[in-house]
């Protein structure tokens, strides 16, 4: 079995996959501080509710955050019995190397993100995931990463809101029933409801500009259904995207030694 991890800045995401599908998916709060042996615990209850003979043997790590990965690779060295891949290190092939700017860092669930939506629609693509940032990933046609667009993400936004202006309180988000609010709340709701839904086409259009050509668009993070409801941009909406790149990413690693 793999044991695939996506560590995001907000929460990790653990997934077992069995060769064919995914049999479990599970998610946890990100924090640096937690140990492997605290994962284990976590982990090895959640194991057990699944009713299988589920053991993993392989694990591959995508982390946006540096300082959580070696209790992550402690985990799988000590409970699992093995070295776990990490997506952005030297020894993780992808099947197409981004095309960015010589010494620049990209995010790995950026890399991951592009894997997966290359596989599943093709090249000229742009990939917009709304997570603690919202980042466009455009994809060319063969595959490569090459570049996009990091913006705030949505919560971010409103607690920055909250936190500069004494008088407005937290709120959810939630696609406001009226573009026009009537009271402070519905007000905020609708600001960062349609300010994010125009703020996503108006990235598109540019990309879209600067390349010269259509190109399909899917999101994918945790508000991403969210906000499709808002806009016909979206060619698809995919919950489990970077658990399918982290797969098919080891997958490669395997058939490229």
């Amino acid at each position: 079995m793999l044991l695939a991890i996506d560590c995001g800045n907000t929460n990790t995401v653990f997934s077992i996959w069995d060769g064919a599908r995914f049999i479990a998916t599970w998610r946890i709060a990100t924090d640096h501080k937690r140990t492997a042996d605290e994962y284990f615990v976590w982990l090895s209850s959640l194991l057990a509710l699944t009713r299988t003979e589920a053991r993993v043997t392989e694990a591959i790590i995508s982390s946006t955050v540096p300082r959580v990965v070696f209790n992550l690779r402690v985990l799988c060295d000590r409970y699992f019995g093995c070295r776990p891949l990490v997506v952005g290190k030297p020894d993780c092939r992808l099947p197409v190397a981004p095309r960015v700017d010589q010494g620049t860092t990209v995010g790995p669930d950026r890399l991951v993100n592009t894997v997966a939506g290359f596989d599943r629609h093709g090249g000229d693509l742009i990939i917009v995931d709304f997570g603690t940032a919202t980042t466009f990933d455009v994809v060319d046609r063969d595959g490569a990463y090459i570049g996009g667009v990091i913006a705030p993400g949505v919560n971010l936004s409103l607690q920055a809101l909250h936190m500069a202006a004494a008088a407005l309180p937290h709120v959810d988000v939630a696609r406001p029933a009226k573009a026009i609010g009537t009271n402070t709340v519905a007000c905020m709701q609708s600001g960062v409801y349609w300010g994010y839904v125009g703020l996503v086409e108006g990235i598109v259009r540019e990309v879209r500009r600067e390349r010269g050509r259509q190109m399909n668009v899917i999101a994918t993070g945790g508000l991403a259904s969210l906000f499709a409801q808002g806009t016909e941009l979206f060619s698809s909406v995919e919950d489990d995207l970077t658990m399918h790149g982290l797969v098919l990413i080891h997958a490669f690693n395997k058939d490229h030694p």
